[in-house]
């Protein structure tokens, strides 16, 4: 049976089933990714380029990829169907102020999650750590879409497109920078690439550019007339579009010669690590190719979500409702439950409060612990975002369409 709040929720004409299913699928695996940051044995790296990688981790790295590419084009998705109830003008005034307070979320809120010292930490000099991850690219993405949404949908389609179709070809030209380096990146370049940057007293870094994601939420934008058409419509047309982008990165993938600044090679340690080099595409900055593989199976799915039904469905929409909340607290709480168990290992608690790449050697536990520790954050979180969800529905407050 479809819980009853789902139900109350479905009646509103800004939500979409499908959409909120997939906004709770990838918020689960997102968390997956933030459990295996702060278990998995310290000094692991974020990255998945050594083809020896072993197989279970390279997995549970990329399956992650899919959040934030699918987040934030459901962003965008979400407000074209809300122009149903708004003025442009409302609207606009509404993402200009929903992506200030996602940034300032993404500086005081969340980064003090990753270390727990909100006042700096000596092992950024000092300096109050700043990380603009995927609050800071919704916000932003929001910010600019609250402008450019006065141009109409198909104008922020064809500029979306320009931009994810477009922004590797300035690979060779944009200066490069690096994440959790000494801060002397331009504050400029960041625009396109990750980098670090000091504006005393914060430590900055800058996972997630703003340009590419820009991009991301206004194709999400433009492409709302898809998830306005009747359901058996829309899903054979996500469907096509979904296997049309998978297809168009195999055949740029498998040719080479645009798309993605991380070619692929044989491996001479056999087809496996082959196939894991191939589909290894770049994520910091998003490459072309590394929407295709992201954005084209969450359109498969997305047109299969309407033909499911029971507990996981209605878990999965109820999780989808309240993104927001579920992202704040469940930093929280991992970050608490790796000092209590880097304790149990026999540090001492001052090791475990800084980010995690700041973890002391030996800490850490394996890929089993890790989606322990992952299934416990999700029940831990289940009855505070069911009763999230209940208010959000029952109550028509203003403050809650920023939660």
């Amino acid at each position: 049976m479809t819980d009853n709040s789902t139900q109350v929720a479905n009646v509103r004409s800004y939500r979409m089933t499908n959409i909120d299913m997939m906004r709770g699928l990838v918020i689960i695996i997102m968390a997956i990714d933030h459990v295996r940051d702060y278990f998995y044995f310290a000094g692991t790296s974020l990255f998945l380029g050594d083809p020896a990688i072993d197989g279970g981790y390279y997995l549970t790295r990329w399956i992650t990829h899919f959040c934030a590419p699918v987040f934030v084009f459901l962003a965008g998705t979400s407000v074209g169907l809300m122009e149903a109830r708004r003025t442009r003008k409302e609207l606009a005034k509404f993402l200009f102020t929903r992506g200030v307070w996602l940034i300032f979320c993404e500086i005081v809120l969340i980064s003090t999650a990753l270390t727990f010292r909100p006042l700096g930490d000596e092992m950024t000099g000092g300096g109050i750590f700043a990380f603009l991850q995927v609050l800071f690219a919704l916000g932003v993405g929001m910010i600019a879409l609250s402008g450019f949404l006065f141009l109409g949908a198909r104008n922020c389609l064809i500029i979306g497109a320009i931009i994810v179709l477009g922004h590797n070809a300035l690979g060779g030209i944009w200066p490069e920078a690096q994440p959790f380096a000494a801060p002397d990146d331009p504050m400029w370049v960041t625009l396109m690439t990750p980098g670090t940057f000091l504006v005393i007293p914060f430590y900055t870094v800058v996972l997630y550019p703003p340009i590419p994601w820009i991009g991301v939420i206004l194709l999400g934008y433009g492409s709302t007339f898809i998830f306005k058409k009747e359901p058996e419509q829309r899903d054979a047309l996500l469907r096509k579009i979904g296997l049309s982008l998978v297809g168009a990165f195999i055949v740029f993938r498998f040719i080479g010669v645009y798309g993605d600044p991380n070619p692929w090679q044989s491996q001479e340690l056999g087809i496996i690590s082959t196939i894991k080099d191939f589909f290894d595409v770049t994520k910091y900055p998003p490459s072309l190719l590394f929407l295709l593989i992201t954005l084209g199976p969450m359109a498969i799915v997305c047109s299969y979500a309407d033909r499911l039904n029971g507990w996981l469905k209605d878990t999965l929409v109820m999780f989808g409702r309240v993104p927001f909340a579920f992202y704040v607290v469940h930093f929280y709480l991992i970050h608490t439950l790796s000092v209590f168990y880097g304790m149990w290992q026999g540090f001492e608690a001052h090791q475990l409060i800084h980010m995690f790449p700041f973890y002391p050697e030996g800490y850490g536990t394996g890929l089993i612990g890790v989606y322990t520790v992952w299934l416990l954050v999700l029940v831990t979180l289940y009855p505070f975002c069911k009763w999230m969800m209940k208010l959000k529905n029952s109550r028509k407050d203003w403050w809650l369409s920023y939660l």
